[in-house]
């Protein structure tokens, strides 16, 4: 995993976790809820690219496209 995915991944978890510990306010969790929901979409736009990139470790990919 690259180090923009792991730090985005982390950043989810730990909002997550503030959002389980029931200790913010209703605007801080409607606003905790919006951050992970970002966090995800960056998350999946990560891994979305990253699974695009050509991995070369698989010889003869190019001969397929």
């Amino acid at each position: 995993m690259n180090p923009e995915l792991e730090e985005l991944v982390a950043e989810l978890e730990n909002t997550a976790d503030q959002l389980r510990a029931g200790d913010l306010s209703p605007e801080d969790a409607a606003r905790a809820v919006e951050r992970c929901a970002e966090l995800a979409g960056r998350v999946g736009a990560a891994l979305e690219a990253q699974a695009r990139e050509p991995d070369d470790a698989l010889p003869g990919q190019e001969e397929l496209l």
